[in-house]
Parts: structure tokens; sequence; C-alpha cells
């Protein structure tokens, strides 16, 4: 089922909670990234899922297997329902978080890999990173990395959201930030586009941050993303 995830990129624990406590009805799929979780700490994870929210845990996680794994065992504990990988940490990496991130029953979130930023263009990719393969290219080459992993899926721009399902099957799902309205200023991204033009494309979460939370009204801007990504209406 596709959704929306709120990036909920705030400082503090206070202004996340006011900020959450706008949403009366509809409790939405929130992402917590490097900034609150390094801010707050666990506690905000087990707050937020407390009061019923779908939590991403985006931490990206990037280091030698074993710490990965290690890592991953903790995180496994605060009842996320996904969480994170660069993919350039290898397959071996990735198959070391899956390892960490599988309680004894068996169960475990969601866990996906990050295959480039979007706020990587393919110049910045061939004149930093030394990556001379084109970006589409790269991406889908670390999504059948992912999936030979064993991971549910990747973070990729919207634009290679259908490469990817065509690399690595329908059912390898694709989490999508760099969404802006088509009304919107692209802020620091490069590879963005629409919630309706990403339903098009292949998602099957869309990431907003900013053309929600900077929003006037956050609540109307985030029932506009779910009325043109889940439902598919032009008419908002």
């Amino acid at each position: 089922m596709k959704d929306v995830i709120i990036a909920c990129d705030f400082s503090s624990k206070e202004a996340t909670l006011e900020f959450l406590d706008k949403f009366t009805g509809r409790k939405p799929f929130v992402k917590i990234g490097m900034e609150l979780f390094y801010a707050e700490g666990p506690e905000i994870v087990r707050e937020i899922k407390k009061r019923g929210h779908k939590i991403f845990l985006d931490l990206k996680l990037h280091d030698i297997p074993n710490t990965v794994r290690k890592a991953m065992k903790v995180l496994s504990g605060l009842d996320v329902d996904m969480t994170n990988v660069h993919a350039a940490g290898t397959i071996e990496m990735m198959k070391a978080a899956l390892e960490g991130l599988t309680r004894p029953d068996g169960t475990r979130p969601l866990l996906i890999a990050v295959t480039q930023l979007t706020s990587t263009s393919e110049e910045r990719m061939r004149g930093e990173l030394l990556i001379n393969a084109g970006i589409g290219e790269t991406i889908v080459k670390y999504a059948s990395n992912a999936a030979e992993a064993g991971l549910d899926g990747v973070v990729c721009s919207p634009l290679e959201a259908g490469m990817v399902k065509e690399a690595c099957g329908a059912g390898f799902l694709a989490v999508t930030p760099g969404i802006r309205f088509a009304d919107a200023a692209a802020d620091d991204q490069v590879r963005i586009t629409t919630p309706l033009r990403a339903r098009e494309i292949g998602s099957d979460f869309i990431v907003v941050g900013r053309p929600i939370t900077a929003a006037a009204d956050p609540v109307a801007a985030y029932n506009r993303c779910l009325e043109e990504f889940v439902y598919g209406k032009t008419d908002c």
C-alpha cells in the first residue's frame, strides 16, 4: 500500500511533538532522521511510537559489517517500522545489517538501502565521487546489490523508481524523497518530482519534508500529498 512519510527534521522533542499535535485525525507515518535522533536519543522514537505513528528511522548506517550488525541489533529493539543503510557499504554490510535487525522470533522492521542522495547530481557523482557510470546505471546496480543482500527496497529519487522496479521486481520497495508540489521551490534537491508523478513512476512511499513541515497549514499540505500520491487525484 502506498503511503506518505513526513520527514520530521526538527531539532527538539518539543518542536516535533508540537508539530505532530496538529494531526488530530489520521496519524501520519513519520521519518526520524539524524538531527532529531542525535538531539533526543531513542526516547523520542518511543514517544512517537506510543502516540500511534509508524516510524522510519533514517540513520543511514555505513560502517564495517560487524559494527553495523551490532548497531542494528540495538535499533531492532526500538520497534520502528523501517530503517536504512547506505548501499555503498557493500552486500556483505547489508547482509550483516539484516542479520542484526532480525529479532530472535524472526520479526524485523523493513530494511532499505540508500542508493544516491537526492542532492547528488551526476556531475557531482563523477567529479567528486569518481563514479564514472551514469547515475541511473549506478542506482540500478546499488539496488540490485540490496536485493541480493535480502533487503526490502531502496531509497532513490522518484525519477529512478521505475528502473529500480524493472531491475528488482515489482515487490521491491522504492522509497522516494525529493518530492515537491508543482508550484513549490526545489530547495537543495536536484532530482525531484511531484507526488502525483511519483505515483505514476512507481514509488511505494514518498518522503516529504519542507513542503509539509514548513507549510502554512501542514495538515492541509499532508492531505494534498495523500490525495495526489495515494489516491491519484489531480484536483487537489
